[in-house]
């Protein structure tokens, strides 16, 4: 179908990035619908509302979803990029396009490309440059794999901000990752540094030197912005950063940064799902204006 308005979209995980390209690309009135595994579980109440609110379409699973759609989209943990492409191939209709929107390694993105290709689909990854949220549906994302450059006007007629990296899978997912090392890496050094600075009573003077250093960051906002993210989503960016780990190792190199990264964002998710940071689904939780509340909380834990 050469015109994207009229495609049937279907969206394989129905998280955050899942339900705000469908907010966005149902108010084109595009149809859409979507898979998650939390579907019929005790989680599962939160997507049923927000698709039942938003008129999109809820499948029992991937091969549901799969044959009925024009357009795929996979949004989900990074462990799962290459489970899902493998669940999607069964099913999916010759010539369909398969985007993986997925924070996953470049072999990981390959393996994903050889399955959908293999079953007659057409795979593009895709690397989201910053967090979706502030910029919705015009998150920066680049392209990669033979498909880019004839998906790319298509994807930006319905909204998206896609730009071609390369027509070499592989390509787009690395500037992903070697900006995550950086990305990921400061939240977890800046919760570890502040939190750390809080237990000895130094964090005035730890902040003071950080903006004598880097003036045009607002190391309090920041700090504050750091924690309610990683308190909210840890669980996903540690899978994120262990993929993060995989690229480099695939480069040749020890991943000790990445690695360490990934420990620091998976141990504040365990604190998380421990109800340290209040209740989730609430709107407290994650939410503190000051970083020091989160990290008080922290420092509470781990001396009891």
């Amino acid at each position: 179908m050469a015109d994207p308005k009229r495609w049937q979209i279907g969206l394989v995980g129905y998280g955050e990035v899942g339900r705000i390209l469908a907010e966005d690309l149902r108010q084109q009135d595009i149809k859409v619908a979507a898979y998650d595994i939390k579907l019929g579980t005790e989680h599962g109440a939160p997507l049923t509302e927000h698709a039942a609110k938003h008129g999109v379409t809820l499948a029992a699973s991937h091969a549901e979803l799969t044959a009925k759609s024009d357009f795929i989209i996979s949004a989900v943990t990074a462990s799962q990029a290459v489970p899902v492409a493998k669940a999607c191939a069964a099913a999916i209709n010759q010539g369909t396009w398969f985007l993986d929107f997925n924070s996953a390694s470049p072999g990981a993105k390959q393996r994903a490309a050889a399955l959908i290709d293999a079953a007659a689909g057409r795979y593009v990854e895709g690397a989201v440059m910053t967090s979706v949220p502030p910029y919705r549906i015009k998150v920066p994302l680049l392209l990669g794999g033979p498909g880019a450059k004839e998906l790319e006007p298509l994807l930006n007629a319905i909204g998206f901000a896609a730009k071609v990296a390369s027509d070499k899978l592989g390509v787009s997912s690395a500037v992903k990752m070697c900006r995550s090392i950086m990305i990921k890496g400061l939240e977890a050094m800046v919760i570890e540094s502040f939190t750390t600075a809080r237990a000895y009573g130094v964090e005035d003077a730890v902040l003071a030197s950080l903006r004598e250093t880097f003036p045009a960051i607002d190391w309090e906002k920041q700090g504050a912005y750091f924690f309610q993210r990683v308190i909210e989503h840890g669980r996903r960016r540690a899978e994120e950063v262990r993929e993060v780990a995989e690229t480099v190792r695939e480069a040749g190199l020890t991943p000790w940064s990445a690695q360490g990264t990934a420990e620091r964002q998976a141990w504040i998710a365990d604190l998380a799902d421990e109800g340290l940071f209040g209740k989730k689904g609430t709107k407290e939780f994650a939410r503190s204006a000051d970083w020091r509340t989160e990290a008080d909380r922290i420092l509470a834990k781990i001396k009891r």
